[in-house]
């Protein structure tokens, strides 16, 4: 059973990892936020296909107290935040090698 990456975020966000072959995803407009963060989540947090769960580092704070908690101490689906000082390669490359435990970069 292969694992999917899930995205959530705005319109603008998730398009480019649409274009990129990413199926699961979930649009949640910038002025309902706060009402559609926590659903959108939540229901990619049960979903057992996805593994990895991507989304904007800045959308983390429209999220509900339990439910930020929920996907920040998630093990599987694993998430990944792009944006704020966490931005870049770098950022993305420690972040992955927290979740999985491996150095999936790194040169032989």
């Amino acid at each position: 059973m292969s694992q999917e990456i899930a995205v959530i975020g705005s319109p603008d966000f998730t398009t480019g990892f649409r274009l990129a072959g990413v199926r699961k995803f979930a649009d949640v407009p910038e002025d309902d936020k706060a009402a559609e963060l926590d659903d959108a989540v939540a229901g990619m947090l049960t979903d057992d296909d996805v593994g990895i769960l991507v989304m904007h580092e800045d959308d983390l704070e429209h999220l509900s107290r339990g439910v930020r908690n929920d996907v920040e101490t998630s093990v599987e689906p694993v998430l990944v935040t792009l944006g704020g000082e966490g931005a870049g390669s770098g950022g993305l490359r420690e972040q992955i090698k927290r979740a999985i435990g491996i150095d999936l970069m790194e040169e032989d």
